[in-house]
């Protein structure tokens, strides 16, 4: 038999002639019938009419020995159990869970292969240029320890080429790392957090040349005043929300807005976080849960630049087993600071996920790929360059790959908290408000449904103390909301409001 060789399938048809079926495989189409079967009796043997589930073992044996028409026989005639993209070393095999890419690829080529998602994402996506400076969130996990890794090599090739070349035309970009503390808030001991601090020192100090700027910032600096007065306000206002879920919503909503202060404090004008395909899978599920369907689109794109520094997100197309690996092969050190174990929506989302992909390895790239298909928003882009020192094909570049007009949603109005775009029905809870000056009435208001039922107090005498908790970021954003907010619900309803003209009349 030609191993080389792919096999013709041919169908027949009603009358009886035979189609040919180009590039057909017999693996590929029994993978498609048993992830078919597999989702129609819901992955269990009990109940299944399919028989999916008959004699799997002897199936698996029978399909192992057929061999793949992808991969090529090497000079001694035995290929099997080799790397598919060398051809030459054996696969990786560690023990425990085994990923696709575990069973596919040998160290080097899994590595290779990991790094092209990362590098095809950001030039794709216009992400980083010679002229940036790159703020990359640090939080110790294999996320974003993978994540700062990348921007690191790429930064060490541009300053490589800069030295080798002899006009410098093109400039290195900066980077700088960011780590929350957010020990105030969750009950670590103390010298846990200092020797995690340390650790984390060590990690950005032994990535150079070039060398990289390290901001360990305490999530209470959110707050103008000194630390311990702002961590006891920290404490009451996440107190004062009663929902699990909306507590830790909020505190990811603070995290944000304390990276968003650092980058804006130190010149930087990119964030790169180290959401994975695995967490944005969890956040589909979680924002539909949590009715931020509206806003979905928003979070779940390469490029956010709603925030005063665009968001950007590398790793979106890689899996956290994936990171993890790369993380054990390269010994890259990750820093976990122990916190207390969650109740919420998320925890159970992110344990139901977890299952889902342990079930089929492609779960979470499917949940990401569906929600993929969403209309983005216009801030789901680089904002254009108009700057003369800006090499001409970066500027080509960026206009390239960004969004166009008609292939996106806009919108003006952002919620205070959450900083998700607010929908038609948001917004139309301004007019029952339109006459009051209280703050913290405008205040709730101008929050999207989501935040008002989770994170708002329940009771509306409460929420005045809730609003005089919240750091000065969010009282101005929701200041400067509320009135953008007015002025578009006047352009929304202008055709309904009677002139002083037609008012006398």
């Amino acid at each position: 038999m030609d191993l080389d060789k792919k096999p013709n399938l041919t169908m027949t048809n009603k009358k009886g002639s035979k189609a040919l079926r180009p590039n057909s495989s017999l693996l590929a189409i029994e993978a498609e019938l048993c992830g078919a079967f597999n989702m129609a009796c819901n992955g269990s043997d009990s109940g299944c009419r399919s028989n999916c589930y008959r004699n799997r073992d002897e199936e698996d044996e029978e399909v192992a020995a057929v061999p793949s028409p992808e991969t090529k026989p090497v000079a001694n005639g035995n290929n099997q159990g080799l790397c598919i993209k060398c051809k030459a070393n054996q696969p990786m095999s560690f023990a425990g869970r085994r990923t696709d890419d575990d069973a596919r690829f040998c160290g080097d080529c899994f590595r290779s292969n990991l790094f092209g998602k990362f590098r095809l994402a950001v030039t794709s996506n216009a992400m980083i240029c010679p002229t940036d400076n790159v703020l990359v969130a640090f939080s110790g996990g294999a996320s974003s320890r993978v994540a700062l890794q990348f921007v690191h090599e790429m930064q060490h090739k541009a300053q490589k080429n800069f030295d080798a070349s002899r006009d410098r035309s093109l400039p290195v970009f900066g980077v700088g790392v960011a780590f929350i503390d957010e020990s105030s808030i969750f009950t670590v001991p103390e010298d846990e957090v200092t020797k995690g601090i340390e650790d984390i020192r060590l990690i950005v100090s032994s990535l150079t040349p070039p060398t990289k700027e390290l901001h360990v910032v305490p999530i209470e600096s959110l707050y103008s005043s000194d630390s311990n007065d702002g961590s006891d306000r920290l404490k009451k206002l996440l107190d004062a929300v009663c929902d699990a879920t909306g507590k830790e919503d909020l505190l990811v909503y603070l995290r944000m807005l304390s990276l968003q202060k650092i980058a804006s404090e130190n010149g930087y004008n990119r964030l790169v976080l180290g959401s994975c395909t695995s967490r944005i899978a969890c956040h589909v599920l979680t924002a539909t849960v949590k009715g931020h369907g509206y806003s979905l689109p928003a979070d779940i794109q390469y490029v956010d630049s709603r925030w005063g520094v665009p968001v950007v997100l590398p790793l979106r197309d890689c899996l956290i087993q994936e990171l993890n690996m790369l993380c054990h092969l390269d010994g890259l050190k990750t820093v976990e600071l122990n916190k207390n174990p969650s109740s919420s929506i998320n925890g159970l989302v992110s344990s139901f996920v977890t299952l889902l992909q342990e079930e089929n390895p492609s779960r979470e790239c499917t949940i990401v790929r569906t929600a993929g298909k969403l209309t983005p928003f216009h801030f789901n882009r680089i904002p254009e360059i108009n700057d003369s020192n800006v090499p001409l094909a970066t500027q080509r570049r960026q206009k390239r790959y960004n969004l166009k007009p008609t292939e996106s949603i806009s919108s003006e109005s952002f919620c205070p908290i959450c900083n998700s775009p607010l929908s038609k029905s948001d917004l139309l809870s301004f007019k029952n408000v339109e006459s009051c000056d209280t703050n913290s009435v405008l205040f709730s208001a101008a929050c999207c449904s989501s935040c008002r039922f989770q994170i708002l107090p329940k009771d509306p005498s409460s929420v005045g103390d809730f609003y005089s908790l919240l750091p000065q970021p969010v009282v101005a954003r929701a200041k400067c909301g509320s009135a953008d907010n007015y002025s578009l619900l006047r352009e929304q309803i202008k055709d309904c409001i009677l002139s002083d003209s037609e008012d006398e009349t």
